[in-house]
């Protein structure tokens, strides 16, 4: 049974502590697995709707949200992450005093690059999930090089993957 504030509380450290678009995901991920709140495929499916859909990229935590807890679900992972902005607004005047300090940009540096280990660590972790064979690396692999050039549309490579998962696994 899910608890609403602990699923609250979950959705909200993960978008407090992210730098915006897909860095909440490992937080999310590893939090909601471990609950038995969510599955892979929910992360999938959540990161699918985002993607197509217009507007910021945090669409797809709402999504997440509606997969693993319903309509609540969506509700609170929206409030969550709504509230993290709210926060930097009430601290944007002091940040205006240290910005210019090397410590802040050296910080800032530091847990961009950690969210990339993390992120990594997540990818990881779900393409060596049972049922990934050589065929889902491929997949990955081509989808990860036609992202890296920045010269195709996000929706055009998932609907590539779609295709060639369909070819390939039927």
């Amino acid at each position: 049974m899910i608890n609403p504030l602990i699923y609250f509380l979950l959705f909200f450290k993960a978008s407090l502590f992210s730098t915006g678009g897909f860095s909440n995901l490992p937080s999310l991920h590893q939090d909601l697995l471990a609950n038995r709140w969510a599955v892979d495929a929910d992360f999938g499916e959540s990161i699918a709707i985002g993607q197509i859909s217009p507007g910021p990229n945090g669409l797809w935590v709402i999504s997440l949200g509606y997969l693993t807890y319903g309509y609540l679900g969506a509700f609170l992972a929206l409030i969550a992450i709504i509230l993290p902005a709210l926060l930097v607004l009430a601290v944007a005047a002091g940040y205006n005093r240290i910005e210019q300090q090397k410590w802040v940009a050296g910080l800032m540096k530091g847990i961009s690059l950690g969210v990339i280990g993390i992120t990594l660590t997540v990818c990881w972790t779900i393409i060596r999930q049972p049922g990934t064979d050589w065929r889902g690396w491929i997949i990955a692999v081509v989808a990860f090089g036609l992202a890296l050039t920045r010269k195709v549309n996000l929706l055009l490579i998932l609907s590539l993957a779609g295709l060639a998962g369909y070819l390939l696994y039927r």
